[in-house]
C-alpha cells in the first residue's frame, strides 16, 4: 500500500449470498467486532435485493455499498436486467465490472466491460474492474500479455478524469474460491504491471493514484503480507467477507501502520 498517493479499499463481494433479512444482523456483528478503518475505504458489494437493506444497515458504519453487476444500457425492454442511474437512484456508491464469474458463465468480454464501465462512469459509480488471467494462462507464460489487454480494453476510450474514479481488481481466475492463493510477490508484480499499463496510458500522475485491489482468496491470514505489497491497494474478499469476524481482521490489516 502506499497511502501517501491512493486510496485503500478493502471490498466485500457477497456474490449470490446473504438474504436481505441477514443484513442487519450482520451489519450488527460487524460493528462489535471492526476495528476503526483510520486508513481505508470499506465496501461491501451486495446482490441486487440486498442493496436496501444494505444501505441503511452500513450507514452507521461509514460503510459504502456497491453492486455485482449492472447493464451498459440507460434503460430499455432488458428483463432482469439493472441500470446504472437505477444503482445511483438507490444510494450505491461503486459496481463490480467483469468479474472472472461474470465472464466465465454469462459470457462477458473484454468490450462488454469496457461498454459497462463507460455506463457506471457516465452514472457516477466507481467501477471495480476485475482482470486476470486463467491457470493455462499462467503456465504459458502469458499472464502479463493477458491482463496488458484486459485492462487496455476495459479503459478504452475513458478520459483521463474519469480514470480517477476507476479501480482496478486483480483476480487470478485459479484462485478465487479454490483456496489457492498467489504469493504476495506474484501478486504484487502483477498490479505493479497493471500500474504500468494505467502509466502508459495516462501518465505517472494519474497511474500512482490509482487503487488496485487483489482479489484471488484474500483472507484474515493472507492480508497483511498482501497488503504490505507496494501496488496492492486494498482487496476484493469474496468467501471472507461473508464472515465478520475474518473481514474485520482484513480491515484491520489494511490500518496496519
Amino acid at each position: 500500500m502506499n497511502r501517501k498517493y491512493r486510496k485503500t479499499i478493502i471490498a466485500g463481494n457477497w456474490k449470490m449470498n446473504m438474504l436481505p433479512s441477514q443484513v442487519k444482523p450482520f451489519a450488527d456483528e460487524l460493528k462489535a467486532v471492526s476495528p476503526r478503518a483510520k486508513w481505508c475505504e470499506t465496501v461491501i458489494c451486495a446482490p441486487f435485493v440486498d442493496l436496501p437493506a444494505a444501505i441503511k444497515a452500513f450507514k452507521e458504519l461509514r460503510i459504502s455499498v456497491g453492486a455485482e453487476n449492472l447493464n451498459e444500457n440507460e434503460k430499455g425492454a432488458y428483463t432482469g436486467e439493472v441500470a446504472a442511474n437505477m444503482l445511483v437512484d438507490l444510494g450505491v456508491k461503486y459496481v463490480i465490472i467483469g468479474h472472472s464469474e461474470r465472464r466465465q458463465y454469462y459470457g462477458e468480454t473484454d468490450f462488454s466491460v469496457n461498454k459497462k464501465v463507460h455506463a457506471a462512469l457516465e452514472a457516477g459509480l466507481q467501477p471495480i474492474v476485475c482482470v486476470g488471467e486463467s491457470l493455462e494462462e499462467r503456465e504459458m507464460g502469458i499472464t502479463l500479455e493477458r491482463i496488458n489487454l484486459q485492462v487496455k480494453a476495459a479503459l478504452s476510450g475513458v478520459s483521463a478524469e474519469k480514470m480517477r474514479r476507476v479501480v482496478i481488481a486483480y483476480e487470478p481466475i485459479w484462485a478465487i474460491g479454490t483456496g489457492r492463493t498467489a504469493t504476495a510477490e506474484q501478486a504484487g508484480e502483477v498490479c505493479g504491471a497493471i500500474r504500468g499499463v494505467i502509466r502508459d496510458l495516462y501518465g505517472a500522475r494519474i497511474a500512482r493514484a490509482v487503487t488496485i485491489q487483489y482479489g484471488g482468496s484474500m483472507n484474515d491470514k493472507n492480508a497483511a503480507e498482501l497488503l504490505a505489497q507496494p501496488d496492492i491497494d486494498g482487496g476484493l474478499i469474496g468467501g471472507a467477507s461473508l464472515v465478520p469476524a475474518k473481514f474485520a481482521a482484513i480491515i484491520a490489516a489494511a490500518n496496519q501502520e
